[in-house]
């Protein structure tokens, strides 16, 4: 499993060219933004966008659950886009995924989007909890804000960043941003777009791209 391990908050973590976070010692897979069901809930309100994008995060999660020892998944807020994510496809689909991983402790910290989607149905035995869920040194949040004891591990702003190259090319990457106070998880769902962040003396960037990570300057 490619990644690139920092250091924070005294605990060695794994950045992982899938857009997730595995935290070692405690055999902990983080997500932020799956989103999943989203191009089920645009297709809801009539307008055209592609199929498939919840099996393909699935499929891309149960690659990383099936190289690393896990324990638990937690997910930092966001797992179904909207009210149309209920679609009778998408909870299939998870429900297949949930039974293919039938011991594994999942955990939720409820985001904006799960407050207008509703909690996941109960058969998918996620156990849905208010932000902050303090683990070790961190807070596991949704929303980036400062905690008053502990180093934030967030999600939310689906951050991204523009490599420049000679001329005008440039390009748009997912992107980790470290920091000794709040850090941000790119949105693990496909179909989310993303907030253009910009490299600065008090965070680290480090970006994805050709299924690698790598630190930017």
């Amino acid at each position: 499993m490619t990644h690139y391990s920092v250091t924070l908050g005294g605990e060695e973590l794994w950045l992982l060219a899938e857009k997730a976070v595995y935290w070692p010692a405690r055999q902990c897979l983080l997500i932020a933004d799956a989103h999943f069901g989203k191009a089920s809930a645009y297709r809801s309100l009539g307008q055209p966008v592609p199929q498939g994008t919840t099996s393909d995060n699935l499929q891309r999660l149960d690659r990383v659950l099936n190289a690393l020892p896990c324990a638990q998944v937690i997910f930092l807020g966001d797992f179904l886009h909207g009210p149309g994510s209920h679609a009778s496809g998408t909870l299939s689909a998870l429900r297949s995924w949930r039974e293919r991983h039938s011991d594994l402790a999942m955990t939720l910290i409820r985001g904006n989007h799960d407050k207008r989607a509703g909690d996941p149905p109960a058969d998918l035995r996620i156990e849905v909890v208010p932000e902050p869920l303090l683990m070790g040194p961190f807070a596991l949040q949704h929303e980036p804000d400062a905690h008053a004891s502990h180093l934030v591990l967030a999600g939310h702003v689906h951050p991204v960043y523009r490599l420049r190259g000679k001329g005008r090319q440039s390009l748009r990457l997912p992107c980790f941003l470290l920091s000794s106070s709040v850090s941000l998880l790119p949105a693990f769902g496909a179909f989310t777009g993303g907030y253009t962040v910009e490299q600065d003396n008090d965070h680290q960037i480090f970006v994805i791209g050709d299924h690698q990570v790598w630190p930017v300057g």
